[in-house]
């Protein structure tokens, strides 16, 4: 393997892997790389899915177990797209073998696997072994260039954050029990999958951490059909079975918090708001302004000048795709609009410049402990009636 150039290994090839096999295919043909990625190993445990998977997504070998990925010396990284339960297992042993990891979020399924995985990245760290947890939303331009208004004082002390993230696939009761609706696979439901996205991107913006919580969670549907076929791997369609399994996470969750810094929050994740596919809103509130962001509509930020006069003043349409705003300079024209994928192709150049250049990425295994002791909060509150929780200490 030449010096130039940085080899992958990718375990997990569905929803999150074909996304993740995008970026890696994408990063190099527009963003100016000190280190090629080459799509080297896929891992799966299915050999004719995996293989598929592989011929499809442009990877040029396969793997049926993920520690052959450690044993390969033209494997410098391991992208982890599995589901949460593997998490620890798999990024622990790569980061001991002198594997840079990338990890899909949330980071683990409880705060002790976090607690292990943030110290091995610690540790490999020291060894420039690097890692980094993926909270691809951080990479979206709008949400960069929010972060740079609220870092530069441009709505001063922010007073209040609200934030939500809102789907609706599973409103059907008759929707399969898939692995994201067992606790033993997923850790939790819509807080983790979703919820751990808004507690990541309220602390990313406002350069603050949340100390306490309280919260309420609820399962409206306490039963589903097993899934068969393409069903059983997440979010794809396939056939249901005559037999029930019990829905073993929250379906919603919502909850209150109080940052260091004095700011007040609300959060709402929720997989059964109808109508609403993929609705990540987060405003902030601050003395001097305002910005409000909603993912349905990406590429624009809402900012609001409380310096301005009243008589004119409201809320400005920024649309996040001129060559000075985070990320733009690489893609189009002005006006010409970046998606959803553009977001892991932005995490894939900026974990690739800082291997390269010998520096801890960010979000790191400990941002994505962090959130972790949040949502154990949010469930210690939720299980507690409500009661008031501390977020825990790293």
């Amino acid at each position: 393997m030449g010096a130039s150039v940085l080899g992958v290994g990718m375990v997990g090839y569905a929803f999150m892997g074909a996304a993740h096999s995008h970026a890696w295919r994408s990063a190099a043909r527009f963003f100016d790389l000190p280190l090629t990625p080459e799509l080297t190993a896929l891992c799966g445990r299915n050999r004719a899915a995996v293989d598929a998977a592989a011929d499809r997504m442009g990877w040029a070998s396969v793997e049926t177990d993920w520690r052959a990925l450690l044993r390969r010396d033209d494997i410098a990284l391991v992208d982890v797209c599995t589901p949460g339960d593997t998490h620890a297992e798999i990024a622990i042993a790569a980061l001991a073998a002198g594997k840079h990891v990338l990890c899909e979020k949330p980071l683990a399924n409880s705060v002790a696997e976090a607690r292990e995985m943030a110290a091995a990245a610690a540790h490999a760290a020291e060894r420039g072994v690097r890692s980094m947890v993926g909270f691809s939303y951080r990479r979206v331009p709008a949400l960069a260039l929010a972060r740079r208004l609220v870092a530069r004082g441009r709505i001063g002390e922010v007073r209040h954050v609200r934030a939500s993230y809102q789907q609706d696939w599973l409103v059907d009761p008759e929707a399969p029990l898939v692995w994201r609706l067992r606790r033993e696979a997923a850790g939790s439901g819509a807080l983790g999958d979703i919820g751990a996205h808004i507690v990541d991107m309220a602390q990313y913006l406002t350069g603050d951490r949340l100390t306490g919580v309280c919260a309420l969670t609820e399962t409206f549907v306490k039963e589903r059909p097993l899934p068969v076929g393409a069903a059983a791997g997440g979010l794809a369609a396939g056939g249901v079975s005559a037999e029930r399994g019990a829905v073993t996470v929250d379906d919603a969750a919502l909850f209150l918090g109080r940052f260091a810094g004095g700011a007040l929050a609300s959060f709402e994740a929720t997989r059964f708001a109808t109508g609403r596919k993929n609705a990540l809103r987060i405003e902030l509130s601050g003395s001097l302004g305002a910005l409000a962001f909603d993912l349905e509509s990406m590429n624009e930020l809402a900012y609001y000048d409380n310096t301005e006069d009243p008589e004119t003043a409201g809320f400005r349409r920024i649309l996040a795709t001129e060559p000075t705003h985070p990320y733009v300079h690489a893609w189009w024209p002005p006006g010409h609009l970046l998606g959803y994928e553009h977001t892991f192709t932005h995490q894939v150049a900026d974990l690739v410049s800082d291997i390269a250049a010998d520096r801890d990425p960010t979000p790191s295994f400990a941002d994505g402990l962090n959130v972790q002791l949040v949502l154990d909060a949010v469930a210690r509150s939720a299980d507690g009636g409500g009661a008031w929780q501390p977020i825990g200490s790293e």
